[in-house]
């Protein structure tokens, strides 16, 4: 006799409970005085507000018994304790070990691996506080400029990190190149001299294409003006005799393991343009935020546990009500970078079809991520968030205070229009209301309610908010660990492998056999003849 799993038995739970959750509205759940104060989380100093959503107590236990169900916490604790749960690899994830300050050991296969780590953060501590203070220089002087190639997590992770504490930048300027457009190389070299440039070359196994393209154009570009373009490279890569070819020694290059995947390691050598534009100790302060949210997510029962909550909050909206995507807003304009961050973390991560077992997931995978800051979103498409027929769950971040103490006024009107709006998505407009709008404006008959119906606002849409401080190291810190242990509990829950990136491979694989046909090389027999006419177009004139 087939009997249904305990998982099997919780999701038909969160499924049953998101179908009664349809016909309700948010604004009523209110009327529990209590409501605030037991659907949102107080823990290191921040704030996570979830009641402006459809669950209630009972869509809450199902939620949790979930989360139970797929063993998140058991799982947990053998990413932390150094298993393979990377399993089409067959490699740790030990992502967590690079903001590990402790030193607590950390095993892999029987072997320490926090010496290794911690060694490589003093080096980077020493290398960038040489850069800063001149010991370091170019072959025309101190280093101005700092331009880290590299693309995915890369670029993505020092990029949105560097951007968003630019008020504790007191080093050299920080640039990135990603694209393999020559665009984006040409447009962050035409202002910066090449003599006193560094070049941080970000790729582990140095095979990246369009990472290595544009670093042989950037070493070509060095030497028309200095003697030895590689005495100002250096190499975050594990690959050290592709390294060696390119004449960067050993002593300016850093590596990193196979278990720490691209998108997760912002923490450890990939994070050096980051340390080099704020200094050694802010960039201790980032990691010990991630610390921190280690501490609290491998410590805090599931119903006070801050990425589980999140990620349940998450696979409520998508999986239980069928909200196909979730809008990113940070009201904090340095956090600009951060929904593009957000996407690759949670789309590359859980964007995936089969489970860990390699059969066909039994339901959906991640959610389509986007998003924009605030107030720039306000004046772009929350238009659609508010009156359009697709429902967006939406996430909102706000700081208590900015970094421009004689600006406060305009922090006041950004966190106003970050509460506004969240209660505006919530509680809407009747046509009532909209009604007298219609009637003070001097509108009568068929034409009032013509005008009216324009202005109602349905509501009842769903949206959480992330309160902290002020955007400082720690809290990003904080912030970027949440957001990744996030995406371990929903993958978790779903069943499949976060941590693995196979969907990336095959058109990477094509573009390979494409190049020749651009340079005139005939087609193979397998190119298909829409692709062949595109190229033949696009071909560059000999």
């Amino acid at each position: 006799m087939t009997t249904r799993s305990d998982l099997e038995t919780a999701w038909d739970s969160v499924v049953c409970e998101a179908r009664k959750a349809r016909s309700s509205r948010i604004i009523d759940l209110f009327d529990d005085t209590d409501r605030v104060e037991q659907f949102s989380i107080s823990a290191l100093g921040m704030l996570f507000d979830y009641s402006k959503t459809h669950i209630d107590v009972a869509a809450r236990d199902s939620l949790l018994n979930l989360a139970r169900a797929a063993r998140v916490e058991s799982i947990r604790d053998a990413m932390f304790s150094g298993a393979r749960i990377n399993c089409s690899e067959d490699r740790a994830v030990l992502h967590t070990a690079l903001r590990n300050l402790s030193g607590a050991p950390v095993m892999v296969d029987d072997v320490d691996v926090m010496p290794r780590i911690l060694e490589t953060l003093e080096r980077m501590k020493d290398f960038a506080s040489d850069v800063r203070a001149g010991c370091f220089t170019g072959q025309g002087g101190m280093i101005t400029d700092v331009v880290n190639i590299g693309i995915g997590g890369s670029d993505l992770g020092p990029a949105m990190a560097t951007r968003a504490l630019s008020p504790f930048h007191d080093g050299p300027c920080c640039h990135f190149v990603s694209n393999v457009d020559s665009a984006d190389l040409a447009d962050v070299l035409g202002g910066l001299d090449p003599a006193t440039t560094l070049v941080i070359i970000a790729s582990k196994t140095f095979t990246t294409i369009e990472t290595m393209t544009n670093a042989a154009s950037i070493l070509k570009w060095m030497s028309v003006h200095v003697a030895d373009p590689a005495a100002q490279c250096v190499a975050l890569s594990s690959a050290t005799d592709r390294v060696a070819e390119f004449g960067i020694p050993p002593e300016r290059v850093f590596g990193f393991e196979d278990w720490v995947g691209g998108r997760y390691s912002v923490w450890g050598p990939i994070g050096l343009s980051l340390m080099i534009a704020i200094g050694p100790e802010e960039f201790t302060e980032f990691l010990a935020g991630g610390e921190a949210m280690d501490v609290h997510f491998r410590a805090a029962p599931l119903a006070e546990n801050l990425p589980v909550l999140l990620a349940l909050v998450g696979l409520w909206h998508h999986q239980g009500m069928g909200f196909p995507t979730r809008a990113v807003l940070p009201y904090e304009h340095r956090l600009n970078r951060l929904p593009a961050y957000l996407q690759q973390l949670e789309m590359e991560s859980n964007g995936k079809r089969v489970g860990q077992d390699g059969q066909p997931l039994p339901h959906g995978s991640g959610p389509i991520v986007w998003g924009e800051p605030g107030t720039n979103g306000q004046h772009a498409f929350f238009q659609l968030l508010h009156q359009g027929t697709e429902i967006v769950p939406c996430e909102f971040m706000i700081g208590a205070k900015g970094h421009e103490p004689d600006l406060a006024h305009h922090h006041r009107l950004l966190v106003a229009n970050c509460l506004a709006q969240s209660e505006a998505l919530m509680k809407g407009r009747s046509l009532s209301e909209a009604c007298e709008i219609a009637a003070s404006m001097g509108y009568s008959g068929d034409m009032l309610m013509a005008q009216a119906e324009h202005r109602v606002f349905e509501g009842n849409r769903p949206s959480t908010t992330l309160a902290y401080p002020c955007l400082t190291p720690r809290v990003l810190g904080q912030i970027v660990a949440l957001y990744e242990h996030r995406v371990f509990v929903e993958g978790v829950i779903l069943g499949l492998n976060s941590f693995d990136q196979w969907g990336v491979e095959l058109g990477k694989e094509l573009a390979k056999r494409l190049e020749p046909l651009l340079a005139g090389e005939a087609p193979s027999d397998d190119v298909n003849q829409s692709t062949l006419r595109l190229a033949t177009f696009l071909r560059a004139p000999e």
